[in-house]
């Protein structure tokens, strides 16, 4: 009996033995080179792995980064302070990187727009988006208001407002989930020191927007004339901010009837 055991242990011992050498040798036979600059990039990332730079994730990004193929600062998440640690392990310069957060071009509050139905089904944009007009709000190409943004962001920083998303820009990391869930393309990504935008994406003549929203632009041009720096015009029928040349002055939003400038 004793016999036995000590002989069924000598053998249970051989064997780990032989598998622990088999291991290390197909280990070492069949291991993955990893560029050191691709773990010391990944060390730097936050891991949110939210996919706003492009890439599947964190990882892939680090791999692409080393590799020469993603800038530095492709992270919208870590931002300047990521980026400039990247760059000094890249031995590259960082560049200046400007903040960036979601903004959704549309003010068709529950009290601004019309209604032409009582929808009641699934609260989601893009199902509700076949459903025939588009939901309960007459404007065809605003807000739905059923959270298939909020859904997308991991950040807590979109929510539904009287019908509308709307954006906290201080815990927007601009990682474009949000714009991408977006069926209406209602949401794009701007500069973060921009103060004066355009909530508004129809581009009806004046009376067919106003038929459907009582805050919707109506290409009165009226911003355009007060503009001294040539940063607004109206571009097929809705007015549009170049926030390279805009000053913030805030003329342009003094002046629109509807208060569609933000």
């Amino acid at each position: 009996m004793v016999t036995g055991i000590i002989f069924a242990a000598v053998v249970v011992g051989i064997l780990g033995i032989l598998i622990g050498v088999f291991l290390g040798v197909a280990s070492e036979k069949f291991k993955v080179e990893v560029d050191e600059k691709e773990i010391l990039v990944r060390a730097e990332l936050p891991g949110n792995n939210c996919g706003g730079c492009g890439f599947a994730g964190c990882d892939a990004l680090a791999k692409a980064i080393a590799a020469g193929q993603a800038d530095v600062g492709a992270c919208p998440v870590g931002g300047a302070p990521v980026a400039e640690k990247i760059s000094a392990i890249m031995g590259v310069a960082g560049g200046a990187s400007e903040k960036k957060v979601a903004f959704v071009r549309c003010k068709g509050t529950c009290d601004k727009t019309k209604v032409q139905y009582n929808y009641y089904g699934i609260d989601d944009c893009k199902k509700v988006s076949v459903v025939p007009g588009s939901g309960e709000k007459a404007c065809a190409v605003g807000c739905m208001g059923y959270g298939s943004c909020v859904k997308a962001c991991a950040f807590d920083a979109i929510h539904v407002v009287d019908g509308v998303a709307v954006v906290d820009k201080e815990k927007c990391v601009a990682c474009g989930k949000c714009v991408a869930s977006c069926p209406n393309n209602l949401i794009e990504l701007v500069p973060y020191k921009a103060e004066h935008l355009v909530r508004c994406s129809n581009h009806q003549k004046g009376k067919d927007v106003k038929a459907v929203c009582d805050s919707g632009c109506i290409a009165c041009t009226m911003c355009t004339k007060q503009c001294e720096f040539d940063a607004i015009h109206m571009v097929n029928n809705l007015a549009v901010i170049d926030y390279e040349k805009c000053t913030n002055c805030g003329k342009c939003a003094a002046k629109c009837p509807v208060k569609v400038i933000v």
